[in-house]
């Protein structure tokens, strides 16, 4: 077949009868999992519940690297930030619930002006200055008489609920922030904001020649990841009551969303979410395992670095050509 047959027989289509099952069926998913506390045990509420903001941190992660090219290494920093925002704000009367997602907002209105120096780097240094950023933020909040240093302090509004309750809405609020984020994450990638953002991390000068808007565009896609982050935090928070600053903002945090989006597929967005899984069940049956959970979470993502650089998802989707979340556009012959 000539060039010209292939072309005419050639198809442009991002909504496939496959892709359309699976948003419905994840449509479904989502709203039986609003009935959890009716269905659930209290431990598997509290796994469900950790499982919720691993997708948060690893959807968000892969957005600002897999889609715009920002390799983060310090996104524990509006992490910890959001724990312990939710700890100051409640700390003025406000409902711990409402804290949490306020502070979350209040760390999206600092992360602009943040974004105005630190997206002026690149590549290394832009991963060093994130990481320096969130090494300073806890210094800065270990420095709070609030907090008691290192030993940290705890949200004791929380402890005021009844155990029931306080599970179930801290489920719910996790579940909502999922989904909400993943909606957002979702339109905004198949939006021309989307192409954007994507055309910038395949070549930023290209892209700003050709109309894009680089910097507002980057700092658009930073502060949401920021925001993002902030809110795992402060659910994490509502999950252990106990806030300690070395553990809220050390760096392995970094690391799992890294290993989540590794694994899962980097760039695409079934990926974070199928990484997000694969860690949460190697982090139950091995999180008792000390050390050699940490190592073995290292040597699983030095091998698909090596073996399978495109993770799981990314296999799939170029061997089958399954999309079953299309965020843009391929041509079918």
């Amino acid at each position: 077949m000539d060039l010209t047959a292939q072309a005419s027989t050639a198809r442009v289509e991002r909504w496939t009868r496959v892709s359309m099952t699976a948003v419905a069926l994840v449509a479904t998913l989502f709203a039986l999992l609003a009935f959890g506390p009716a269905l659930f045990s209290a431990n598997v509420m509290n796994a469900l519940t950790r499982l919720f903001v691993y997708v948060i941190l690893a959807v968000m992660w892969n957005a600002l690297a897999g889609y715009g090219g920002l390799i983060s290494v310090g996104q524990q920093g509006f992490f910890g930030l959001g724990a312990y925002a939710a700890i100051r704000l409640a700390d003025t009367g406000l409902n711990p619930f409402a804290a949490m997602f306020l502070g979350a907002a209040l760390l999206g209105l600092l992360a602009y002006p943040i974004s105005m120096f630190i997206l002026r780097l690149k590549e290394g240094p832009f991963a060093i200055g994130t990481w320096v950023l969130s090494e300073l933020a806890m210094l800065l909040v270990t420095l709070d008489p609030i907090v008691h240093g290192d030993t940290g302090t705890s949200l004791l509004q929380l402890t005021s609920m009844a155990a029931p309750v306080r599970r179930a809405i801290t489920y719910w609020s996790a579940l909502g922030a999922m989904v909400a984020l993943l909606a957002v994450l979702f339109v905004l990638l198949r939006h021309r904001v989307g192409v954007s953002i994507q055309a910038i991390r395949d070549d930023e000068g290209a892209a700003g020649a050709v109309g894009v808007r680089v910097m507002a565009t980057k700092r658009l896609l930073f502060v949401i990841a920021a925001v993002a982050s902030a809110a795992a935090g402060g659910l994490w928070l509502a999950t252990t009551i106990t806030f300690q600053p070395p553990s809220f903002f050390s760096v392995n945090w970094s690391a799992f969303m890294i290993f989540m989006v590794l694994v899962g597929g980097i760039g695409t967005f079934e990926g974070a979410i199928i990484g997000a899984v694969i860690f949460f069940l190697l982090e139950n049956f091995l999180g008792g395992a000390g050390v050699w959970y940490l190592v073995t979470i290292g040597a699983v993502s030095l091998a698909f670095a090596l073996v399978l650089p495109r993770g799981i998802w990314g296999l799939i989707a170029r061997r089958f050509g399954f999309n079953l979340l299309p965020v843009g556009y391929r041509v079918r012959w």
